[in-house]
Parts: C-alpha cells; structure tokens; sequence
C-alpha cells in the first residue's frame, strides 16, 4: 500500500513537471486512453455497404480508410487498394462460413465514398478517384483536409495528401515509395480539379529512407501540421512532421520540415518519435489534438504491433512525445490476421468520444496467398471501428 501511495505521489510530480501549454494558452498534460468499446454498429455500416449487389462498380472492401468531414455534414471516405465487383453470401451447406468474392474480382489502387449527414453510406463516388500515372506507378490517399483554395479565399476546396508507390520487388512488393502529392476537389460535386507534386523521395537512393508526408494531418491556429514516416522494414518506424499554412497544402514552397530544432523550407525533416527499437510507430498512424495536448495512436512495437494499439502524447508536433502508453487489442476475425492503420474520424465522433478505425489484412508474406484468402472472407479487408475516451 505504502509503495502505491508513493508510486502516485510520484506519478503525480511528473505529471505536474510535463504539463505545459501550447500556443494557444489550452492547457497540456499526460493524455491516454481511459476506456474503449467496440463500435459494431458502425462497422456493420460498411458490412451492409459493401455486401450490397445493388452496383456492380462499387466498394466492396479497402484498406488506408481515412475520412474529411464535408462542410454540408456529409464525410468523404477514402480507401486505398480497393475491391470492387459482387460479394456472395456463405453457401450451403455450412462449410464455407462468409461472404465471398470472385478471386478475378475488380481490384482498384483507390477509391471515395460517400456518408450522407444521417450517416448512411450513400454510394461510391469514384475507384479510382486518383489515375495511376503510368509505368506501374500508382496513387493511394491519406489525409484530407477542407481548407480555403488560397489564404483568406470564400472558395473552400478539399485537400487530399497522395502517395505515390512504383512496383517493386523484394521487401518492396507492395511498392516503392516515390513521392508525396497533394489533390484539390471542388466543393460540393468533388470533382479531381488538380494534382500537384509535394515532395518527390525518388532522390534518395535508400528506399528505406524515404519518407512520404499525409499519414495524418491536424489543425491548430494558421497552421496544417502534417505527418510522415519513413519505410523501413522494421516493425518500429520513425515519424516525421511539417507545417504549412491553412490554405497553401497545394504549395510545394511553403511547406516546412522540422529539421530537429526549427521549421524551414526544402530542409531534410529529423524524426520527432522513433528509437527503432521500442518507441516509434508502424507504416500509418493518426493523431488527434485533444484539450492542448497532441495524441498519437499508432500500432505497439514487436509482436504486439499485429494486434495492440498504443498511443503518444505530446504538447508540440514536434515534441518530445511521451509513452507509449498501455494498449488495448481490438477485435480482429479469426485466423493469421493483422491489424494497422489506426485512424480518428472527427466527422463521425461525438459525446465525448473518439471514433478510431483499424484496417484487417491476413498475415502472410506472399500476396498471392493473402488475395487468395481475402477474397474467401470479405471481414478481412474492410475497416473496422472502436470508440475510445481520452482522459
């Protein structure tokens, strides 16, 4: 009892020594997750969604899910690899206990849909949204952002970070990172109306350092911090951040990289979180700006990072960040499965809690082996959803 009492009264000292206050005067402290649940509602939402026959050109499964709320209370989804076609209900006789898909199914490198203001999924806009560019190099959308078409401007755009990959072999089968693009759509039809190059990585000559910025993006005063990674191999990977201000995201020469001590223009970014060992994050990872305090959900180091997600704190994008924090494992479907990409949806949260989507792969090296099993159970490639309290 007596070392519970000093173990608080410890924790209590080091709270009160890393609470600190951001720019805007909200008050920064420690910040983890204090209870989570599975949403099945909504995750039955998108089961329903992509089980329709309805359409034979939409959604039936993706991963990479990101969303951007619309400013007439729709959402805007966005996917990465994306399975369109029919899905098949299980057979019978029992035997084959899931919904299916053709093996020669329609597979596209992205996709949008659409959430009405109710939260009805509405209908897939496009797949692909994004062309591929050619010469077996290919889009996938991260983070979005509405924002004015220039500093100041009436017109409101939605900003939407790209990464390019190009084929690749080895430990690059799922591709070579390249460059980091930032799309424009209108307002309200979502109509492609550019495509601007932000950072091409095609210079360094180690893929492994190479980093592409959009795995998340948060707001605070004039400023849009953004986030990348590197793409090691390693389970543990570092993050990276820049800044740009609200209204320039399609600028390349305004964008700024934290270099490890200040905010510049065209510099090399230093990571802010990543020790390669026990402290980093994996290949995509969100962050949420809660109360002055930035929280960073990623999936845990080592063998834990398949099924654990775990989380960051800081009171800057660019640090110290502070944890990782206890993890909690989320639901996952049976078999050699795989959770990642955990990601916040503001436009989908409410009451006091945090709506958290993680994408399910099966778990195995060879992609032919993997299609082979996501087209057998359509649960494995759809995202799926926790809501979550920071306290």
């Amino acid at each position: 009892m007596i070392g519970l009492v000093v173990a608080l009264v410890c924790g209590c000292v080091v709270w009160a020594a890393l609470v600190d206050h951001d720019g805007g005067g909200s008050p920064c402290g420690p910040r983890s997750v204090t209870d989570w649940k599975a949403d099945d509602e909504l995750t039955g939402r998108w089961e329903r969604y992509g089980d329709d026959n309805s359409r034979g050109d939409d959604w039936t499964g993706g991963d990479g899910t990101h969303s951007v709320a619309l400013p007439d209370g729709r959402v805007l989804w966005l996917f990465s690899d994306t399975y369109l076609g029919a899905v098949h209900p299980p057979p019978n006789p029992v035997g084959q206990h899931h919904s299916w898909r053709d093996a020669n199914a329609p597979m596209v490198r992205n996709s949008a849909v659409l959430m009405a203001r109710s939260g009805r999924i509405e209908r897939t806009v496009a797949a692909p949204l994004f062309p591929d560019t050619g010469a077996g190099e290919w889009r996938w959308p991260v983070a979005a952002r509405v924002e004015p078409r220039s500093p100041g401007a009436r017109e409101q755009v939605v900003r939407v970070l790209l990464w390019t990959r190009t084929a690749g072999t080895g430990p690059y089968i799922y591709g070579v990172p390249t460059a980091t693009e930032v799309a424009t759509l209108t307002l309200p039809d979502l109509r492609l109306d550019s495509l601007t190059q932000v950072l091409d990585q095609r210079q360094v000559p180690d893929p492994a350092q190479r980093v592409l910025y959009g795995t998340t993006m948060v707001d605070e005063g004039d400023w849009t911090y953004v986030f990348g990674g590197d793409d090691g191999q390693a389970p543990v990977r570092s993050a990276y951040v820049a800044r740009v201000e609200r209204g320039r995201l399609g600028s390349p020469q305004d964008w700024q990289y934290w270099d490890g001590e200040r905010w510049r223009a065209g510099a090399r970014a230093a990571p802010v979180l990543g020790d390669g060992r026990r402290r980093g994050v994996g290949s995509a990872f969100g962050v949420v700006r809660d109360s002055g305090t930035y929280t960073l959900f990623t999936m845990a180091a080592g063998t834990a990072g398949l099924t654990t997600v775990t989380s960051y704190w800081a009171c800057s994008p660019a640090g110290p960040w502070h944890g990782p924090a206890k993890g909690f494992t989320p639901p996952l479907p049976d078999g050699t499965v795989a959770a990642y990409n955990p990601q916040a949806h503001q436009g989908v949260s409410g009451g006091g809690r945090l709506v958290l989507s993680y994408d399910v792969n099966w778990l195995d090296a060879a992609p032919a082996t993997a299609q082979a099993h996501l087209s057998r159970n359509v649960a494995l490639y759809r995202p799926r959803f926790v809501s979550l309290r920071l306290g």
